[in-house]
């Protein structure tokens, strides 16, 4: 877990994201993700409240650092 991925996320976005700034951070189209997300093969959890649905910023986080790492891993493998 790394900390300044969390602060920026935190700073920026909020304790949880909405599908569009969700989609702005992982610059994915937001219908990709909300199809994903409808077909569970979205890789970071969400939650819906009411109508609409978010992501919490840790679970965010922890993918785009894991998603950091695995590049490393490859480029350092190669």
């Amino acid at each position: 877990m790394k900390l300044l991925t969390r602060a920026f996320i935190l700073e920026n976005y909020g304790v949880r994201l909405t599908m569009n700034q969700l989609a702005t951070l992982l610059a994915m189209s937001e219908g990709t993700i909300r199809n994903q997300v409808s077909a569970e093969t979205f890789p970071i959890p969400t939650y819906t409240e009411g109508a609409k649905r978010f992501a919490p910023y840790d679970a965010v986080a922890d993918y785009l650092d894991e998603m950091s790492a695995k590049a490393r891993e490859r480029r350092f493998a190669a």
